[in-house]
């Protein structure tokens, strides 16, 4: 696989949050890189089942590595599903 050629670049932009928890997931999975982790998750999330599919007023802002929504109890409460 070494002499693999990836001509295409993909960029992406994340927060804080979602590059943390990519740099963490990629260390404790012992990735050679955040490329490498980046395509692992990548491959992992194509295989994976029971996604929902977006539809036509789904916006890019509502993708997101780590779950920032929050439940009616958590606004009440100020917290967040991130930051349990």
């Amino acid at each position: 696989m070494g002499n693999l050629n990836r001509g295409e670049r993909l960029q992406i932009m994340l927060t804080d949050d979602e590059l943390k928890a990519v740099d963490e997931w990629r260390f404790n999975a012992r990735m050679p890189s955040r490329a490498a982790a980046v395509r692992e998750l990548l491959k992992r999330g194509l295989a994976a089942e029971g996604f929902e599919t977006a539809t036509r007023t789904t916006k890019s802002k509502d993708f997101g590595v780590v779950d920032t929504r929050k439940t009616a109890a958590e606004k009440s409460n100020g917290r967040s599903r991130a930051s349990k």
